[in-house]
């Protein structure tokens, strides 16, 4: 087999792979008393990200260059990425959640890739000259792991809102995870692992309910917390948001801050190698040409984000929101701007 057929296969295969490891995710999440779909499905990525590394190494040995000069290769390598950002969190948190998202997302780029491209599109071509560089691997690569991480975080904020179905749920510590989510009638204490402690102590005071919770600090002082609202409110919102959402909502917003805490310094480092390879190409560490643009929205958006956590102290829905949009800027920036055809970093729309 030459390697064109092998990428064909492996383009293929990783679609098929990404496909079938989608399902054995959701369905860990549909019957969690399954434990052995999980480790199938990380099984699965892990198989993904090889075949992807592999297709790319192929088309690396064939054209001679790092496989990041076209669209095939550019989704293919931000698929590649995904799926070690996926397999990195997995790891960190313990939580099998975070496939239920990214899968979608990653089986999705691949399709479009492998299924959808035409054969023109995918087949490997010389550089053109201002690609000549050492610089393509190293701005472009770090670039595309940035969107990689970034995305995912995204996605997990996204689904953070729609497993809160946009109710105002409040991070009660800090923004790294040593506090709980307060919703009304329940808190979720996080002391190394989550516990689902409904309110105790009802009593009923000028037609209010008045709630003591109680609270454990390091594992040795208890601490009674009062906490009053309306018995309709009360009893709504537990109706709406039961422990077991809290407690999936609470696990969603920490794995998507940590990976946002990931691609933020990538996308740093990747705009300023790009501003050092524009000097030596250009003549200009900045042009202000569409792509710089968004890249410098891009980097905007989620250095909101982070200092709105950390130095502001947001939580729950509204750095959520944030997050979210920066899907949508980040697609913008990878993407949208390239079907313009305009700018100094535009070799061709799909470039």
């Amino acid at each position: 087999m030459n390697l064109v057929g092998l990428q064909n296969w492996l383009d293929n295969a990783s679609f098929a792979v990404l496909f079938l490891t989608m399902l054995v995710y959701w369905g860990g999440a549909a019957f969690p008393n399954l434990p052995a779909l999980g480790a199938l499905g990380t099984a699965g990525m892990a198989i993904a990200n090889l075949c992807i590394a592999t297709l790319l190494g192929a088309r690396w040995i064939e054209a001679g260059y790092f496989p990041l000069s076209n669209l095939y290769e550019s989704l293919f390598f931000l698929t590649w990425g995904i799926t070690a950002v996926h397999l990195i969190a997995e790891n960190g948190t313990r939580s099998r959640l975070v496939g239920v998202f990214t899968t979608p997302v990653a089986m999705g780029i691949t399709a479009f890739a492998a299924l959808t491209l035409p054969s023109t599109m995918q087949a490997a071509e010389p550089l053109v000259p201002a690609l000549k560089s050492n610089w393509l691997m190293m701005h472009v690569s770090v670039m595309m792991l940035s969107y990689s991480a970034l995305m995912v975080g995204s996605i997990l904020a996204i689904a953070f809102l729609v497993v809160t179905r946009g109710q105002k749920i409040e991070l009660q510590g800090s923004s790294v995870g040593t506090g709980g989510y307060r919703s009304n009638g329940y808190r979720l204490h996080k002391a190394g692992e989550l516990v689902t402690q409904p309110a105790t102590n009802v009593a009923e005071n000028n037609g209010s309910a008045r709630r003591f919770e109680t609270n454990t600090n390091n594992g040795n002082t208890a601490v009674l917390n009062l906490v009053t609202t309306a018995p309709s409110e009360a009893t709504a919102t537990a109706a709406v948001l039961s422990p077991q959402r809290l407690s999936l909502a609470d696990t969603l917003d920490n794995i998507s801050y940590r990976i946002i805490g990931l691609g933020f310094p990538l996308l740093t480092i990747g705009i300023i190698a790009g501003g050092v390879w524009a000097n030596e190409a250009w003549g200009s560490y900045w042009s202000w040409d569409p792509k710089e643009t968004w890249a410098l929205i891009t980097w905007l958006v989620f250095a909101a984000y982070l200092h709105a956590r950390i130095t502001r102290g947001w939580q729950g829905r509204r750095p959520a929101i944030l997050a979210a949009s920066g899907f949508v800027v980040v697609w913008i920036c990878y993407l949208g701007v390239n079907l313009l055809g305009k700018g100094l970093h535009s070799y061709g729309w799909f470039f």
